[in-house]
Formats: C-alpha cells, sequence, structure tokens
C-alpha cells in the first residue's frame, strides 16, 4: 500500500485554513477587542508563463496576514524589515489548474501613507502535475518555495490595492523537473 503524503499534507492544510478563518471571524465576533488577523487580502491571479507550462484559467486569492513580530510598532523602514508578518493563504485553481495553499513571512516596506513595497517567502503545497503532463507545468514535488514581489496603494488606513507577481518552484532541490508556476494578479487588502 503506497501512502500518498502530499495528498494528505494537502487535505490537512485545506481544511486547517478554513478551521482557522472560521475560527478566528467566529471569536472576532464574540471578543471584538482581541484581534488576530491584521490584514486579510482577496484577489485574482493568471498565469504569466508561456508554452506547456502555462496554466489556463484564473485564480481566486485569499491570504490571511499575522503580525506575531511588532511590524505594526515599527517605525522606519529599517525597523519594518527586522519586523515581518506571517502569511497563510490559498489560489484556488479553476479549468483544472493546480491550487496552491502557502504560508511564509512577508516583509512591507511603507514609502510614505500611501504607497508601499512588499516580498514575501515561504513554501507552498499544490496540487499540480508533478511530471508527464503536456498541458500545465511539471512540478516535479509535491512542496515547493513560494515568493512573491508587489507594490500597492492604500485607499485609507483599511483599504488597499495589491499588484503582485509570486512564483514557486523547488529550486532543483529535489529529482523531476522544475517548470514551477508564475502568476500575476491583483489583490484588494483590508487591514484591520
Amino acid at each position: 500500500m503506497r501512502v500518498d503524503f502530499g495528498r494528505i499534507a494537502l487535505r490537512f492544510l485545506s481544511r486547517a485554513s478554513v478551521a482557522v478563518v472560521a475560527g478566528t471571524l467566529a471569536a472576532g465576533s464574540a471578543n471584538a477587542g482581541e484581534q488576530i488577523f491584521d490584514e486579510l487580502r482577496f484577489g485574482l491571479s493568471t498565469s504569466v508563463q508561456s508554452g506547456h507550462s502555462r496554466e489556463d484559467g484564473v485564480f481566486p486569492e485569499i491570504t490571511a496576514l499575522f503580525d506575531p513580530f511588532g511590524y505594526e510598532s515599527s517605525v522606519g523602514w529599517q525597523q519594518q524589515l527586522l519586523h515581518p508578518r506571517v502569511h497563510l493563504g490559498t489560489s484556488i485553481g479553476t479549468s483544472g489548474e493546480a491550487s496552491q495553499f502557502f504560508t511564509g513571512f512577508t516583509w512591507t516596506v511603507n514609502f510614505n501613507e500611501k504607497l508601499f513595497a512588499e516580498a514575501g517567502f515561504g513554501g507552498v503545497i499544490h496540487t499540480g502535475d508533478l511530471e508527464g503532463d503536456d498541458d500545465g507545468p511539471e512540478l516535479g514535488c509535491r512542496v515547493l518555495f513560494h515568493e512573491y514581489a508587489g507594490a500597492g496603494y492604500r485607499f485609507t488606513a483599511h483599504w488597499n490595492v495589491m499588484a503582485q507577481i509570486a512564483h514557486s518552484s523547488h529550486a532543483n532541490l529535489c529529482d523531476g523537473p522544475n517548470d514551477g508556476m508564475t502568476r500575476a494578479g491583483l489583490q484588494v487588502g483590508y487591514k484591520f
């Protein structure tokens, strides 16, 4: 009997993500003075790859950001870089393409009250093809590195929009192909 640990981990992460969101929303309504999320983002992305590695469709995304290291109280860009936030999110595959469940660290630098730049690094578990498919990227292994960069604009202290490009691959650290997934899109954020 062969055990597919990637599929088990993916199911666990998807259920854990739903539980975290549901539990946080319930706790937030019951205890409004206690904040768990620092920011929630919702958006869409699309593949920017070409050839057989291109993914079809659009990818709805949701990302939750947490502030366990005191980013909010940091002053100046040097302090902001020393206090990353933690992100947890998903990019949902449509048209039969890969879904991603990702987590990692997010570094945000404010240029002024309105403009900011952001970079993130972490890991992802995906549902994509590992090898041997002519449609979409061949990813080689189930767990990949995940990094992104973005630039954003704040409309108010709570609402913002960010354009981002994200890439996931295994950096040739596991056997098999390494086409990776590269997606770009827009996200609307609400900062609590």
